[in-house]
């Protein structure tokens, strides 16, 4: 059973050799008992009696300030030829030849054997020195040391770095912080043994160690007290009641040493004398002599050695099965690296060709939304796509006004430069494509940038095309995004093209016969619809003033006759209230607003002497055709009202001083009436110098609200189709095309012999850390082999 024991010890030795050499770190969870105590408790001096040799460095603060890897090794002591390497050679007196079946060997110094172990403490504070620094912080990276010994038990010990509360000197304000979690991480591990050490002239409630292990170990399990300076304890009182685990009981139990004072230690006190005073102080004792043989540094040893047997005979299995886990993931990693055996020169147009294909279907995939590798987090290929579509563009169109740049003033030149010298009996159609025309060129930016999105969009999906395997050649990748890129770069010109040609053609003719167009009649029905409702309303509110101030004088007592404030029109001030624009009203008697005269088209009023008459009728009135094209001169025509005859007479191209006879109007004007150069003095285009405001006839105002309803109607019709035929050109001229011609291109530009070694370069990046996961993999198959044999 006993060599059983070694066996596996030896095991866990090779497989912790093996994975630090290689990995750095301990990801099998070994077995192996951690020592954790507070400083000055006494751990370093435990360990010194364990080996028998004084190894450790000591001084006042934090001294073991790296973790400390100790394995003991147990040799035959008739073993007497010294092992070759570079050896470091002590003199030849008796100590030393008694020394020589004993070494000590670093595993960051491979092949170099120690002797002298006052090297190997000096050797230990330059390697604390050379990573923790020359301050007291702590460092994670452990230092492996191996002591070779016939006087040893086989065993596995990590002296970590002594609890502090204080930090002192340069150490690190968080020096606790630190040290708690550096135990933590070696303690909390379930394969690990948790020798606790703790000072017997302490309190045993105050225990740093003991309370660290009851936080990973509850129950007690895995954890082993040691109780030191012994000793020291008070005159009268003893350790029995913890040693005997009436206290804190603890399934394997308290033991406890006595360990050499610092006047020992100073006077360099042989450890064989000391361990024949911690035997002799036991046996000696009246309080200890009974448990005598379950006291001191031998004992604690053997407990050490085979309370770690035990544990590994009973964890190795579950070692086993992570080892498997491990090996399937390292396995799985070095798969996605790429295999090495396709990169020979007999296989580099096929692994080309290869990279290429899936290259051109991650491409065509993202686009159509079929790969993959979807996000979850964000739209990205097609979907994207379609969201520039439908939202983006969509949505840039229909925040276009139609009317929004053009002015009352731009409508009013248009309309009067397109009638040249002539007055227009009705508004001229050159006006409405003169002002159509710009506002459907409006339509081109969004356009545009549509094309501009959906191209970025394009070569983002081109950049995120990637793989493990392609990203072990950055040259080919960056070569096969290079050439996709000119593809969608060369379709960025036809497309954009197109896309202002779409703009153009729905300038270059103004289909006024376009079957949702709302059409003049329609839009002139719609406009005296308004007017009137506009009017209805002016006159219901200026009714309901009425009503109110007689309303008020009543409340206020006053029965005097109605006066004439009482029948006061608030004329355009209530118009404009009721949301009607401005007009230059003309002065008539007050009897002849029951006269309704038509008006001509030379704005002069025609009299009833003229035999045109009729009854006073809405549709007469309201008709675009009888107000545009003179149809109220005929016999079925009704009077227009008399706001808008009167309105009418002072419109443009006539004056305001209507005369009875057409000829009066040929008559030379007076030059005393001609309008001096003053504030009212019309510029050479017909308007005010005030043009914030200017001031319209109804005829004008009518006039201009139907080319704003025509402009509006039309530009609505544009709007759809631009809307229905931008994504359909794109689709067809870019993003169809470039998902036709991608895997063609490719192979036209890469798949040339002379280009496969520049293009197969591996990154350096990606081949090391292949290397270290193929030296992984090595690892862990080593490590099988090793529990293999024992299992």
């Amino acid at each position: 059973m006993a060599a059983l024991g070694e066996d596996l010890l030896g095991v866990v030795n090779k497989l912790q050799d093996l994975v630090f050499n290689t990995i750095g770190n301990d990801s099998l969870d070994l077995p192996q008992i951690v020592v954790v105590g507070s400083q000055s408790a006494g751990k370093s001096s435990v360990l010194e009696n364990i080996v028998g040799r004084d190894f450790l460095p000591r001084g006042s603060g934090i001294v073991t300030r790296r973790p400390l890897i100790l394995q003991l090794i147990n040799v035959p002591s008739e073993r007497h030829d010294r092992p070759g390497g570079d050896e470091v050679h002590v003199p030849h007196t008796p100590a030393s030849v008694a020394a020589q079946d004993e070494w000590a060997e670093f595993n960051h110094m491979p092949g170099r054997k120690f002797y002298d172990f006052q090297q190997v403490k000096s050797e230990i504070e330059n390697e604390t020195n050379r990573i923790a620094g020359g301050n007291k912080g702590i460092n994670r990276q452990p230092i492996n040391l191996k002591i070779y010994s016939p006087h040893v038990l086989s065993l596995t010990l990590v002296d970590l770095p002594g609890l502090t509360k204080v930090p002192i000197g340069d150490q690190p304000t968080d020096i606790e912080k630190q040290t708690r979690n550096l135990i933590s991480e070696y303690i909390a591990k379930p394969n690990s043994i948790v020798l606790a050490v703790s000072p017997a002239n302490v309190d045993i409630v105050n225990s740093e160690a003991l309370k660290l292990a009851r936080h990973v170990d509850p129950m007690g399990r895995r954890t082993i007290g040691v109780l030191t300076k012994i000793d020291l304890m008070d005159h009268g009182t003893n350790a029995l009641d913890i040693l005997s685990g009436r206290v804190y009981p603890l399934k394997l139990g308290f033991i406890g040493v006595v360990n050499r004072s610092q006047q020992d230690i100073q006077g360099n006190k042989d450890l064989s004398a000391a361990l024949a005073s911690e035997r002799e102080f036991f046996r000696m004792h009246p309080a200890y002599r009974n448990m005598a043989t379950r006291c001191g540094t031998q004992y604690l040893a053997k407990t050490l050695n085979t309370t770690l047997m035990s544990h590994i005979r009973e964890r190795l299995p579950d070692i086993k099965a992570r080892l498997n886990t491990l090996m399937g993931q390292t396995q799985q990693e070095l798969a996605s690296y790429g295999d090495v055996k396709f990169t020979g020169k007999e296989h580099r147009g096929s692994l080309i060709l290869q990279l290429m294909t899936r290259f051109a279907t991650s491409f065509i995939s993202s686009i159509d939304g079929t790969s993959s590798e979807i996000s979850t987090k964000e739209l990205c290929g097609g979907a994207r796509i379609y969201y520039i579509f439908n939202s983006v563009f969509g949505n840039s169109l229909e925040s276009i006004e139609p009317t929004q740049n053009l002015s009352v003033s731009d409508i009013r030149t248009a309309i009067r430069n397109s009638t040249g010298p002539r007055p227009s009996l009705f508004v001229p159609e050159l006006a409405f494509d003169l002002l159509v025309k710009p506002q459907i060129k409006l339509l081109e930016i969004p356009s545009q940038r549509c094309v501009e999105l959906v191209y970025e969009e394009l070569i983002k999906i081109c950049h995120s095309c990637g793989s493990y395997e392609l990203a072990r050649y950055p040259r080919l990748q960056g070569k096969l995004i290079e050439v996709v890129s000119d593809l969608l770069r060369e379709r960025l010109g036809p497309s954009s093209s197109y896309v202002e040609s779409l703009i153009s053609i729905q300038r270059a003719y103004i289909n006024t016969n376009h079957p949702n167009f709302l059409g003049a009649a329609a839009a002139m029905a719609a406009v005296m619809h308004d007017k009137q409702e506009r009017e209805r309303k002016s006159i219901q509110d200026a009714e309901k003033r009425k009503r109110d101030v007689r309303r008020k004088k009543e409340l206020n007592g006053f029965h005097g006759p109605e006066t004439p404030e009482d029948d006061v029109d608030d004329g355009p001030e209530s118009q404009q209230n009721a949301g009607a624009l401005p007009v230059r009203a003309v002065a008539r008697p007050k009897e002849a607003r029951s006269m309704s005269p038509a008006i001509g088209r030379d704005g002069y009023r025609i009299g009833q002497a003229n035999g045109v008459g009729g009854t006073q009728g809405g549709a007469g009135r309201d008709s675009f055709l009888n107000y545009f094209f003179g149809k109220e001169h005929g016999p079925s025509a009704g009077p227009l009202p008399p706001a808008t005859a009167a309105s009418m007479a002072g419109s443009r191209h006539v004056s305001q001083n209507i005369e009875p006879s057409i000829a009066a109007s040929f008559r030379r004007p007076d030059v005393r009436t001609l309008p001096t150069f003053g504030d009212d003095y019309e510029d050479v285009n017909g308007f005010p110098h005030d043009e914030t405001n200017p001031a319209l006839t109804e005829r004008e105002s009518l006039e201009t609200e139907l080319i704003q309803r025509l402009i509006s109607s039309y530009f609505a019709i544009v709007r759809e189709s631009i809307a229905d035929q931008v994504p359909k050109a794109v689709m067809h001229l870019l993003v169809n095309f470039s998902k036709e011609a991608v895997q063609n291109r490719l192979v036209s530009e890469l798949y040339k012999e002379e280009l496969w070694a520049d293009l197969l370069e591996e990154d350096e990046g990606i081949k090391g850390e292949r290397e270290k996961c193929e030296k992984l993999l090595g690892t862990y198959k080593e490590a099988a082999k090793i529990i293999g044999e024992v299992l």
